[in-house]
């Protein structure tokens, strides 16, 4: 379970090893036109909502709600009997359990987040993002953390041609990946604020505020 919240965690700070991958010097003029146009994808994006499908290393499957509302908050509810709740208010991160009334938590801060929750994305220009991969019917974006405290990294997997956001996998430093998928996603819908209070002891998953 724990390693799940990690992954969940490191996805969305779009964390990678640094001593393992570095950004190139110059990436090429084809590269430069992708980031400005997943770019732009990102920052039409306001809010989002849909569900989620997370296959951790062992194929265990987990399964529930997202929803996201720029800049800088989201929400992630685990299906039972998963008890955990993810959510960022735009100023901290916090891992929920709500079997155990448990919350960790982390500054937003010291996360680059910007790469799926700022309403000001410039890729080109984002030092977590190390480069672009390209596969029939996808984009594939390679990031790291700024961070060197954290290990493993990134790839965030964009659909073509309309560049939506579809999945995206972690490896953590032991070689472990864990990929989130996204179903039924919407975007532009109304998404109350409720949803991102943190809390000192939490509702059941699903039930906000």
């Amino acid at each position: 379970m724990h390693r799940l919240l990690a992954a969940l965690f490191l996805a969305f700070a779009g964390a990678g090893a640094a001593s393992a991958a570095t950004r190139p010097a110059v990436f090429f003029k084809q590269d430069v036109t992708d980031f400005d146009r997943i770019s732009a994808a990102l920052n039409s994006i306001q809010t989002m909502a849909g569900q989620f499908v997370q296959i951790g290393p062992n194929g265990e499957i987990d399964q529930g709600t997202f929803y996201i509302s720029k800049p800088g908050k989201m929400r992630f509810d685990y299906q039972p009997p998963n008890p955990t709740m993810v959510v960022s208010n735009g100023l901290s991160l916090s891992v929920y359990n709500n079997k155990l009334k448990t919350r960790d938590s982390y500054p937003l801060s010291t996360t680059p987040l910007n790469i799926l929750l700022s309403t000001h994305v410039n890729l080109k220009n984002n030092s977590a993002v190390i480069g672009l991969e390209r596969q029939q019917g996808a984009l594939i974006l390679n990031a790291r953390s700024n961070d060197r405290r954290m290990t493993g990294n990134i790839t965030i997997v964009f659909a073509e041609p309309a560049l939506e956001l579809r999945q995206w996998t972690v490896i953590d430093a032991q070689g472990l990946a864990t990929t989130v998928s996204l179903r039924n996603v919407q975007t532009g819908v109304a998404v109350s604020d409720t949803l991102f209070g943190l809390k000192e002891t939490t509702a059941s998953p699903g039930k906000p505020n």
